[in-house]
Parts: structure tokens; C-alpha cells; sequence
């Protein structure tokens, strides 16, 4: 469950800048990584310049930010929509699993964004580190939330390791691939909730 911003960009009035600029910008850090994506490259993808670029956002760093923080906006809807399809706890639990399976093994994607982000941007006064971890710890509280509703024994301990599970799951995909893992995944998934079954 991870949002990413398609690069559909135009120069056209009924689109404003500050949005071409993050859909540019989404796109190419998606794509290319962060630190591959320079300011000229954005603008120009978003048919702008960089002096419109820089009345938008400060600096490339606060963009990057922006770009995680509406990477988390998604992440947000995404789960309200599974809330509303799937009011019990263990079902929505499952759904969401399913959906980062699908999400991980789609030979179109490169993984979450906003772990991409935090592998290129080690610094710990980046604007956008703030952003990545109040998102994962977001992520976790909800997930540890669900498994305790589904009364789950120790909750926080499979949270854990479902994150743990899907994190390596994203880098498994991406450097040897996705073949069989959906089902790997699943049967992983499986066997950590049974193991927290009640009694």
C-alpha cells in the first residue's frame, strides 16, 4: 500500500505548478532514486523552470519531503478503504497483507518509497527522515492496533514481524525477483498469525 505519483505531466493551465511539480518529482525519485534526480530534471519534466520550482519549495530537500508526505497521504487513504471493506479486525489484517503482496511482486514497482527514501537519505537532519519515520511508526501503530483487536497474542511482537517479513520481502523482489514469492508471502503470513493465535 504504497502511493506513488504517476508522471502524467503537461503544461497546461487546468493543472497548477506546485502539483505538476510534485507528480514530476514523485515520478523521477520513484523511478531514478532521489539523489539521480536533479532540480533541472524535474522542472523541466513538470514543463516549468526552477525559479517556479523554488517559489514552491525552498529547497530540493523540503520537495523530497513533500513528495514522502503525500507518499503517506496515500498510504492513509489506502487504509480507510480497507477499514471500510473489511470492519473486522483480522479480515482487514488480511486484506492488508494481501494488498502489500500484490504490491511487492508487481514487476512495475521499486519497493516503498518512503524506505527507498530512508536508505538515500541517511542524514538525521534531512526534512524528509521526520517524514519516513512518522509513517513507519504510524504504519506499525496500526498494524499492532488490528492484531490486538483480533486478539492476538503479543501484538507487538507480530507487528514487528510482519513488517520485518514484508521489508525483506521488498528487497527480495528487487534484487532477485518476485517469482513465488506472493505465495511464500502468504504462507509466511499465515504461519505468524496462527502462531499468535489464542489458545
Amino acid at each position: 500500500m504504497t502511493a506513488k505519483s504517476p508522471l502524467v505531466v503537461e503544461k497546461t493551465e487546468k493543472i497548477p505548478p506546485r502539483e505538476r511539480i510534485l507528480a514530476a518529482a514523485g515520478d523521477l525519485f520513484y523511478r531514478n532514486g532521489i539523489r539521480a534526480v536533479g532540480v533541472d530534471s524535474i522542472a523541466e519534466a513538470a514543463g516549468t523552470n526552477k525559479m517556479t520550482l523554488y517559489r514552491h519549495f525552498a529547497s530540493k530537500d523540503e520537495l523530497v519531503a513533500e513528495y514522502l508526505r503525500q507518499s503517506a497521504k496515500g498510504e492513509e487513504a489506502a487504509w480507510e478503504r480497507l477499514k471500510a471493506q473489511h470492519p473486522d479486525a483480522l479480515a482487514q489484517l488480511r486484506a492488508w497483507l494481501k494488498d502489500m503482496s500484490d504490491h511487492i511482486v508487481n514487476r512495475d514497482e521499486r519497493g516503498c518509497p518512503l524506505a527507498n527514501a530512508a536508505v538515500e537519505l541517511p542524514e538525521k537532519g534531512h526534512p524528509a527522515r521526520r517524514v519516513i519515520e512518522e509513517c513507519k511508526i504510524a504504519v506499525r501503530a496500526r498494524i499492532v492496533a488490528l492484531c490486538r483487536a483480533a486478539k492476538l497474542k503479543e501484538p507487538e511482537l507480530l507487528a514487528d514481524e510482519l513488517n520485518l517479513m514484508l521489508e525483506g520481502a521488498r528487497v527480495t523482489a528487487q534484487s532477485v525477483g518476485a517469482d513465488g514469492l506472493a505465495a511464500r508471502l502468504k504462507r509466511m503470513s499465515d504461519a505468524l498469525i496462527a502462531a499468535h493465535a489464542p489458545k
